[in-house]
């Protein structure tokens, strides 16, 4: 039977007509379902990616894209000759040593106290890592060579009561003398200490604000006692360059280094941020399945109500592809009026919310409205689990068409 006759066919069911049963109320409803599951997994997916893309470049401003560590132990000699090859590299563009371990932070009437990271920085740290732009008060002192100077996290500052304005205001660092094996002898050897004043505050985000301290190299290093040691050197390049620039680094280094992209130094949140994404993709499938459950009662209705036209369709020599196939079809057509719909909405929806902010985010958060960051993949996706919805719920009924035969021409 000619296809246009199919879609015809297929396109007068789905405009309906004015009768008392409930097929044409009962296509609305499926089409209403499926349109509001697809427009609930393209505003979901464009947040979640929103808040994905929100937490990877807060990552940016204390994981660099590419780092080299020593694999056993915390300190290493940096060999100059590696280093000077390590920045002749094409795809290098900026290089910086670091030294960090914790310590505990103290006030300077030592009432109250945290033990943080404190991360010793050379002045090209803030071109590696993008810690600048966090600085909401006070100023980066430390590329600018200030001795005796750090840049705290805000939650620090705040816990230890030390005033950012006030030049005289200190946080004492402490740290135990590896040096000392008996520090029963004599306790004052057992420590080092050093008086920083806090000259930035940076707000990142709560696990950071809360655990780093920058401080200059050189300070730093002479509190660990580990001076011209490091324990992390720390590189920039793009995105595109990573992989081969990772590949030479451990070629040059060998496997007593690691050399860590972005994504092998935080695996775990990368991998749980992958799993809730699947997680979600998976609840909204099930959701949209049980919403299609009204569409394969609704055509199995129309099926029943058409099978007069059935009956005509198989006595004029239609075959039962063709007739499958007008249900099929029909099928699909339900499925993507209401889908495509329901993406336009979804669409609409965040777009209003980038252009507009129309539900802010509370809470102590870097951006005032909910992220939502649109991806056309996850379109793809969504558009492909609309038509496999669409195909699943109209099988059924097109099978069972097939197997319907009007009575009265039955006989003849």
């Amino acid at each position: 039977m000619n296809r246009t006759l199919i879609w015809q066919l297929a396109i007068r069911y789905l405009r309906g007509k004015r009768s008392a049963n409930a097929v044409p109320v009962l296509s609305r409803i499926s089409m209403v379902a499926i349109a509001v599951g697809a427009a609930a997994m393209v505003i979901i997916f464009s947040v979640f990616n929103g808040l994905e893309s929100l937490v990877k470049n807060t990552y940016k401003a204390f994981y660099p894209p590419v780092r080299i560590s020593i694999a056993r132990g915390k300190f290493f000699d940096a060999d100059s000759a590696k280093i000077n090859a390590i920045k002749r590299l094409d795809v290098v563009k900026c290089l910086s040593m670091v030294i960090e371990d914790n310590a505990l932070a103290m006030d300077e009437n030592d009432k109250e106290q945290k033990v943080i990271t404190l991360k010793g920085v050379d002045k090209n740290y803030f071109l590696v890592n993008d810690i600048r732009t966090y600085i909401v008060h006070g100023e980066d002192s430390v590329s600018t060579g200030h001795p005796y100077t750090a840049i705290v996290g805000g939650r620090i500052v705040n816990e230890l009561g030390v005033d950012v304005n006030y030049i005289y205001s200190k946080i004492k660092l402490i740290y135990l003398n590896p040096a000392v094996t008996n520090p029963e002898a004599d306790p004052t050897s057992a420590i080092q200490e050093l008086a920083i004043h806090p000259a930035g505050i940076f707000k990142v985000e709560d696990d950071f604000d809360s655990k780093y301290v920058l401080a200059p190299l050189p300070l730093v290093q002479k509190l660990f006692m580990q001076e011209h040691k490091y324990s992390s050197i720390e590189i920039s390049a793009e995105p595109e360059d990573v992989p081969r620039l990772k590949k030479e680094l451990q070629a040059m280094f060998g496997s007593a280094y690691k050399v860590e992209n972005r994504y092998e130094q935080n695996r775990t949140m990368y991998a749980v941020m992958g799993s809730e994404k699947w997680a979600i993709r998976a609840i909204l499938l099930l959701v949209l399945l049980i919403a299609s459950f009204n569409m394969v009662g609704a055509l199995a209705l129309l099926v029943m109500e058409k099978r007069q036209d059935i009956a005509i369709l198989k006595a004029m020599g239609a075959e039962i592809n063709t007739i499958r196939s007008i249900f099929l079809l029909e099928g699909l057509l339900w499925s993507l009026t209401g889908g495509i719909s329901g993406m336009l909405i979804g669409t609409l929806i965040c777009v209003a919310q980038q252009q507009f902010g129309l539900i802010p985010m509370r809470g102590t958060f870097l951006v005032e409205n909910f992220p939502v960051e649109i991806q056309v993949p996850d379109l793809l996706l969504v558009a492909g689990i609309i038509l496999t919805v669409g195909l699943l719920a109209a099988w059924y009924p097109a099978i069972r068409a097939t197997k319907t035969l009007d009575p009265t021409l039955k006989s003849a």
